[in-house]
């Protein structure tokens, strides 16, 4: 999507991939983890990159969830803001292969629905059997 708000609590576990391994996100109590999602970094032509990230169970505590996700519409098509020159330094923001999928965003093209359904079926293939 473009971008993903979570609330946060006291709860730890959020991890962010930066320069090689993988750090921790600590969190902070009453506020919110703002995620740019990877048609953010479509659309602005890299000059938002989408955080490789995950959570991981530390703590012995109850972890719940509720992620606000921020998508376009299904028909939207993809291609970077016109507007926006492409950011010189992206690429060296970017993941350098760690995408779990190998996507490179700066090439996908058609509309949200197709790059969506793609994504999807790559994550549940009896979905896409079933259904597409």
């Amino acid at each position: 999507g473009l971008l993903t708000l979570l609330q946060q609590d006291a709860v730890a576990g959020l991890q962010i991939w930066h320069h090689d391994r993988w750090m921790p996100a600590p969190p902070v109590p009453d506020s919110f983890v703002c995620n740019v999602g990877d048609m953010l970094e479509r659309l602005t032509a890299g000059r938002y990159v989408s955080a490789l990230h995950r959570v991981r169970n530390v703590s012995t505590r109850d972890r719940t969830s509720m992620p606000l996700f921020l998508d376009p519409s299904f028909d939207a098509v993809l291609e970077p803001i016109k507007i926006l020159a492409p950011d010189p330094t992206a690429g060296e923001r970017r993941r350098h292969g760690r995408r779990w999928d190998g996507t490179d965003l700066a090439t996908v093209s058609g509309t949200y629905g197709d790059y969506l359904l793609n994504k999807v079926s790559k994550v549940f293939p009896q979905l896409r059997a079933k259904v597409l």
